[in-house]
């Protein structure tokens, strides 16, 4: 074969190839896009947010331990109804209950003392008032003396008596002061010594208060080894058995856990729902709860709770406790208060909690897979023959790439872009506010088209549903 026949199959062969690949860039062109499509219509549509967690009382108690000792009693098993102040476990007490033994003795000593002083100080109040009755008589034998003195006084001026008689009146006027006197000095003793007793009981009181405070003290170290419930509910958690030693004061430790008593009368679902959700959420919007150990059941209930600090879903704990700045995805705690929660409920089963935060009914709503978002550059028709450069007028560029939301909708054989305003979003539907009218048909499917798919595209609606041959809806 000479060289110039070589040049010519050469040059023939690329003008087949180059014409099979034009030819078949003009086919696909030509030929139309199979997609799925639904209709615009009007129905209610109900905004929920979902999220998953697990069944807890709205109150509950750790019982710690107050002292350290071995258990030597549990009085309650798991699953018991208790109430509140009953004696739940006992620890060892020897020492306490020896010291209580003294202390409760010393303190009957010291009342026994202040009994004593108490009669010292009646007897002193006795003898003050006989003192006192003694001084009046001594002092009303003196006036009388004083008298008969004063009278054999004047007679013995008078010569009228013998100076024997009237020695012995004057003596006896003497001996009657003097008895005052004595009397005075009985009535100070017994002054002094009611002062003394006095004192005496204000002593032995204050050892009564002395010892009755020590009492108080040990005994308050004897009731610390009781595990004593601060509430009426449910033992849920029984982790330890007679013989064990429990410490105090170690928070969030096994060695310090005695027991966990929960308030049954209120059962709530805490879950964690999502931080694009929890917007949307409010106190006082119902829920619908499932657990999971109770199927084919539905509970009623209601927010009563929203937690305002974002909980890391790697780590769980708070995102203000967190030593990394961290972009991940965060969750915040709600609380739903079941309204009738059954009788076999049992914290820590799991749940999940469908709130209701929106609801309308009768509105304008489209499939929500129908939705899309493209730029206005993305819409406008591309010429084959155009520059595709980038504007050189930078407001005209920024405009091009400014993005809207909306559907292709099914215009005489042609997918052609409407912008839609959304409202409230569904399960499966979203409210529209404008843009669309119902009736409309709108693609929604498949998502490879709708992510690629060009405005005024030249499509084939088949609506059958894979394997079947059958219509699906439209």
């Amino acid at each position: 074969m000479t060289r110039n026949w070589k040049i010519v199959l050469g040059v023939l062969g690329v003008a087949v190839v180059g014409g099979a690949i034009y030819g078949g860039i003009k086919y696909r062109e030509g030929k139309a896009e199979k997609v799925q499509t639904a209709r615009v219509a009007r129905q209610d549509v109900v905004s929920l947010v979902t999220a998953t967690g697990e069944i807890r009382p709205l109150n509950y108690i750790n019982i710690g331990a107050n002292a350290q000792g071995r258990i030597t009693e549990i009085l309650v098993q798991e699953g018991d109804r208790v109430a509140k102040g009953q004696i739940l476990a006992k620890l060892e007490a020897v020492q306490p209950q020896s010291q209580l033994a003294s202390q409760e003795a010393n303190y009957r000593i010291a009342e026994a003392d202040a009994a004593g002083q108490e009669a010292a100080v009646r007897a002193a109040a006795d003898s003050m008032e006989s003192a006192e009755a003694a001084i009046a008589r001594a002092q009303a034998q003196a006036e009388q003396a004083r008298i008969d003195f004063d009278r054999a006084k004047e007679l013995s001026e008078a010569k009228l008596i013998a100076r024997q008689e009237f020695d012995t009146r004057k003596s006896a006027y003497e001996v009657a002061l003097a008895s005052v006197k004595e009397a005075e000095a009985a009535y100070a003793r017994s002054q002094a010594q009611q002062r003394q007793a006095a004192a005496a009981l204000n002593s032995a009181q204050r050892r009564i208060t002395a010892a009755k405070a020590e009492v108080t003290r040990v005994r308050d170290l004897v009731e610390r080894t009781y595990a004593i419930s601060p509430l009426a509910g449910m033992v849920t958690n029984l982790p330890v058995k007679v013989g064990e030693i429990v410490v105090p004061g170690i928070q969030n430790s096994a060695a310090s856990l005695i027991m966990t008593i929960a308030d049954m009368s209120v059962i709530t679902a805490e879950v964690k729902v999502d931080e694009t959700d929890i917007v949307n959420v409010k106190l006082g919007q119902t829920a619908d709860v499932t657990i999971e150990a109770i199927p084919d059941k539905t509970f009623k209930g209601k927010v009563i709770e929203i937690g305002n600090t974002a909980i890391l879903r790697s780590s769980g704990l708070a995102s203000s406790q967190s030593q990394i700045s961290s972009d991940e995805a965060k969750d915040f705690k709600v609380v739903v208060a079941l309204d009738s929660p059954p009788d076999e409920i049992r914290p820590g089963l799991s749940s999940t909690v469908k709130i209701l935060t929106n609801k309308k009914a009768d509105v304008l709503a489209l499939p929500i897979q129908a939705l899309t978002v493209r730029t206005k550059g993305d819409l406008e028709k591309k010429d084959d023959k155009k520059d595709d450069s980038p504007p050189a007028d930078a407001k005209l560029a920024a405009e091009l790439k400014k993005e809207m939301q909306g559907v292709f909708v099914v215009d005489k054989g042609s997918a052609k872009f409407r912008e839609v305003k959304t409202g409230i979003t569904g399960t499966t539907e979203v409210e529209v506010l404008s843009g669309l009218k119902a009736g409309d048909e709108v693609i929604t499917g498949p998502y490879r088209s709708l992510r690629t798919i060009r405005n005024e595209t030249k499509i084939e609606v088949d609506n059958k549903r894979p394997g079947t041959g059958a219509e699906g809806n439209s």
